[in-house]
This record gives C-alpha cells, structure tokens and sequence, in this order.
C-alpha cells in the first residue's frame, strides 16, 4: 500500500461513557496517529487498544476503523462521528434520508421489510399484505377499527415473535395489522420503547435495551 499521511484528516469520535475524544490526524500502512482528549498526537497500530472500550482494528489509505465494544466504526476522509457510546448491547446506526425520514431494512418474524421509523405509532403496524407476506395469521388478532384519509378500515391487533433492525432482535413485539390506508410499514414504539434513542443530527442511534 502506498504510505500516505493524511493531515488533513480530522475526524472525532466522542466517547460520553468515557468522556473522551479520539481525533484521526494521520494514517499509514497498519497504523493511524490519533489524539486522545486533546494530548499530543501517538501512533497506534491495527490491534492496539486506543482507549477503555475502543480498538483500532483496521486502516487503508482513507479510512481507520474502530471497534466499540463489538461494535465496527468506520471513520473515512473528512468524516464526523458524534457520541459513539461502547456498549453491551446490540446498537443500529440509521441514516435520514432527503426529506428527514428514518428508513430501516430489516425483518419480522423472518421475513423482509422495510420499515419507517415513526415515534408518533403506538404499535408496529404492517399492512395486511405484508403481513400475508410474512406468513402473519392476522385475522386471529383482536380486531378493532381506525380512521384513515379514506375512511374507517379494519385493524387486528397482534404478537410479532421477532422484529429485527441491523444486530437489534427483540421477540414478543406487539403489532397492528391494517387491511387498507397503510402505505407501508410503521416501526413504532412497541418496538423502540425497548431500545434507547439518540438522536445527532441526521443520524440515530438505537441501543437495545431490554
């Protein structure tokens, strides 16, 4: 690999549980020069530990890759990263995409869906073609009714066994499945009351919980 020293590079991770700051200044072949809280710049080689909680297990010539506590971070050129926490638990980091929205990729009891995180949903709520899609018997539900932009429509209420989201898999999930007037998938509080929220700008962290 071609040695480079990327001066420029000025990338932080801010660790609140330990409350320190990594800065990225330079890199080279299996090493990366970092400054910790400020102190004069070291160089660290790939599998050296950085600080409580932090390795650093992987460089090329634009990127330093850190693993928090299991967890991978990547660091490219001129990239910020805030408040990245070490932790136990299984954590998702998400992306905003153009209009502010919160897409995920994920899976209910296995099967594929892609999900729009919303704050505002009591439940997780799967419009019954997807839930036929993902082999949910939702007719077996409690059945209720909800008011749309086009009228009343039939709801049942419903016990997801899994709802995954990145490495987060919680079991036991109540859902709501709609027969007409959901676009698509809501991942709503049933789900994220379970997790701890962070918000920083147009990223959001879920750490699970319980």
């Amino acid at each position: 690999m071609k040695r480079s020293l990327l001066a420029s590079l000025f990338c932080c991770i801010a660790l609140q549980a330990q409350a320190a700051d990594i800065s990225v200044i330079g890199l080279f072949p299996g090493k990366a020069v970092l400054v910790i809280d400020g102190r004069s710049p070291k160089t660290y080689s790939v599998g050296n530990t950085v600080t409580s909680g932090i390795k650093l297990v992987d460089v090329n010539e634009t990127t330093a890759t850190f693993d928090t506590s299991g967890k991978k971070q990547k660091i490219d050129i001129g990239g910020h990263v805030n408040r990245v926490v070490p932790s136990t638990g299984s954590t998702v980091t998400l992306q905003a995409d153009a209009r502010g929205h919160f897409i995920v990729q994920g899976q209910i009891n296995g099967g594929v869906a892609r999900m729009l995180v919303d704050t505002g949903a009591t439940l997780v709520a799967i419009p019954a073609a997807d839930a036929i899609r993902m082999g949910i018997d939702y007719k077996k539900g409690q059945p209720g009714y909800v008011n749309t932009a086009n009228g009343v429509a039939p709801v049942y209420q419903v016990r997801l066994n899994s709802v995954k989201v990145g490495d987060i898999v919680l079991n036991q999930v109540d859902g709501l499945v709609q027969e007409n007037g959901l676009p698509y998938i809501l991942l709503g509080m049933s789900f994220l009351n379970r997790t701890e929220m962070r918000r920083d700008g147009d990223q959001m962290v879920l750490t699970k919980r319980y």
